[in-house]
């Protein structure tokens, strides 16, 4: 049974029409994933089917009594007072004089696990985009919407988020670029590509081949049409000698396919940026010994260490509030440790983006927060226009000359990156990169990421982008410890449930996935694959190391001349030794996977 139904739906804000000629069928139960680029109109949709906005033409279609709650991408700047005060204030039936919405309330904030009496300030950017979901939920809505439902929330509250969507009653009509929620949750995509909608009635690693094909085929049909259309135009130009009703059916079908061409809309650019070169840093990137950091006495990390090993590149995860930013920020150097200590390497130049935007200035326009207003930028040693630059990032002319307090969430991602990117390094620090980036931006960036021959510390609740890029990961594991995995998050995964949590302060060594004939063979990811090719130099460099170590201590001299440095030389022995081991231990169970 349908829902809602769109039936020939033209809507334009200006432009070319965001929506031209869309169909689609809503039935009960579904769970529908809206994609298509930034700009492509899919927020614009979904207000549409709320009915905050009506089309040019063609019709609505909504099954009488149709409840709909919509799930805003950005939290709105007026949600204050207590839980249950923000939630009541969401619909037109949640007030505390209709004893019936009042009990929708608190129904809905317990759904969201919530306590209804704490103060809205104190809560965390993804603990707020629960109040959201309640007050939609509040509305006890047969469709929800939702506009990118995983934006600063930890991996916990979205695996919360999942679960719930899929015990949820209604239909749900969503956008996200989390590829794991998408995974997870759709059971159809439909996408918005140049004002049209395709129904792709399937799960998303089918959609990419099918979506691949597709656009295959649409190119070389219009590279033969263009071919004819050119040939047709030498023909013209040469003159129609005999007016003969053949010619003159000739002239007027390429009068069609004149317009035709005139008319077509071309698939929507993708980005385009790159990373610039530069100088490597020394072997040895950062290395933390025992660093502790608290904030008003409360422990935010204990007893911490770490050593980061040039092209590193190391996830970092945990809940929101665990102090994944404070740990950055203290290897970094912009905060002072309590006590331990962190060394940094030689030759680093560090790029830093940051999630929360503080290094952008809202009085001015995109050109001028890329490069201080300046009108070129220096791009491996080449100068490039700024706009020229900026195009690169899907911003148009007029869009670089924009005030940035315009841009949608994505676009001001988009422009963090173009600032970052201005700036050779060999050490990216990325703390949330992925939010609001549409899937072929964030491909783009697990791609440069991943042949980046520098080192990268990335915090990030996306499961799949730390899959695909992280080589070990650092995870919260209460009381201010942050423990080493090898591997990206789905390796966390395994070896936190597999493995018993060591002491306080150690870091964990990996654990070895039983075989299960249930688990079916897997192929490596291309993650994996690049670290099977890197763990052989790898091991032959700490080899090399050790027997260098085992000589020195070896060597009487040492002791009678700088006795001082045999612990610190033991030392780096027994950590080469354990590094070497966890080496060992990834490289057989790769070749077992491969």
């Amino acid at each position: 049974m349908s829902l809602l139904k769109l039936d020939n739906i033209t809507l334009s804000l200006g432009g070319p029409p965001i929506l031209d000629g869309v169909d689609l069928l809503i039935r009960k139960k579904e769970r529908i994933c809206l994609m298509g680029r930034n700009g492509e109109g899919k927020t614009t949709l979904m207000r549409l089917i709320d009915g905050e906005i009506v089309p040019d033409s063609g019709d609505v279609i909504r099954d009488r009594g149709l409840r709909i709650a919509r799930l805003p991408q950005d939290v709105p700047v007026d949600l204050q007072g207590t839980v249950a005060e923000a939630v009541a204030t969401g619909g037109e039936t949640a007030t505390h004089e209709d004893r019936d919405a009042d009990i929708n309330v608190q129904r809905a904030v317990s759904r969201v696990g919530l306590d209804p009496d704490t103060d809205v300030a104190t809560l965390s950017s993804g603990m707020k985009r629960r109040v959201l979901l309640a007050r939609a939920l509040a509305r006890d809505p047969d469709l929800l919407l939702l506009d990118e439902p995983t934006n600063h929330m930890d991996i916990d509250a979205i695996n919360w988020l999942e679960g719930f969507l899929g015990r949820f009653d209604g239909s749900v009509i969503f956008v996200t670029h989390d590829r794991a929620f998408l995974r997870a949750v759709s059971t159809r995509i439909i996408e918005l590509d140049r004002g049209r909608l395709r129904d792709w009635s399937c799960d998303y690693d089918t959609f990419l081949v099918r979506r691949e094909d597709t656009l295959r085929d649409e190119a070389r049909q219009r590279e033969l049409f263009d071919r004819k259309l050119a040939q047709e135009e030498i023909w013209i130009r040469q003159g129609v000698r005999e007016r003969r009703t053949r010619n003159e059916g000739r002239v007027r079908a390429l009068m069609k396919m004149r317009e035709r061409r005139q008319n077509r809309r071309e698939t929507s650019k993708a980005a385009d940026f790159s990373l610039q070169d530069s100088d490597r840093s020394g072997k040895l990137v950062l290395q933390a010994e025992n660093i502790c950091f608290s904030r008003a006495e409360t422990p935010v990390i204990r007893d911490f260490s770490v050593r980061v090993m040039r092209g590193d590149k190391i996830g970092i995860i945990g809940a929101n509030g665990t102090g994944k930013t404070a740990l950055l920020r203290l290897l970094l150097g912009d905060l002072q440790a309590d006590s331990g200590s962190v060394r940094r390497g030689t030759n680093l130049t560090i790029a830093y983006y940051d999630q929360l935007r503080e290094t952008l200035d809202p009085t001015r326009t995109v050109q001028q927060n890329v490069n201080a207003g300046n009108e070129t930028v220096h791009f491996n040693g080449r100068p490039m226009h700024v706009i020229t630059y900026l195009q690169t990032f899907l911003f148009t002319p007029d869009r670089a000359r924009t005030p940035i307090t315009h841009l949608s969430g994505g676009e001001l991602n988009r422009l963090l990156l173009a600032r970052l990117f201005t700036l050779p390094a060999n050490l990216l620090v990325l703390d949330e990169p992925t939010n609001d980036l549409d899937l072929e931006t964030l491909e783009l960036l697990e791609e440069l990421l991943g042949d980046f021959p520098g080192t990268a510390l990335l915090v990030s609740h996306d499961r799949t982008f730390l899959d695909n890029i992280v080589t070990s990961t650092l995870a919260f594991d209460g009381d201010g410890v942050f423990r080493e995995y090898i591997g990206g998050y789905s390796d966390w995964l395994r070896m936190s449930k597999a493995d018993a949590a060591p002491a306080p302060g150690r870091r964990k060594s990996p654990g070895r996935k039983p075989k299960s004939a249930s688990s079916g063979p897997r192929r490596l990811s291309y993650r994996e694959n690049r670290e099977l090719e890197e763990l052989p130099a790898k091991i032959e460099d700490l080899e090399t190391r050790l027997e260098s170590l085992n000589a020195r201590l070896s060597d009487p001299a040492l002791y009678r001349d700088a006795g001082a440095e045999v612990s610190g030389i033991e030392a780096e022995r027994s950590e080469i030794e354990r590094r070497l081991e966890t080496h060992y231990e990834r490289w057989a169970e790769l070749e077992e996977l491969k």
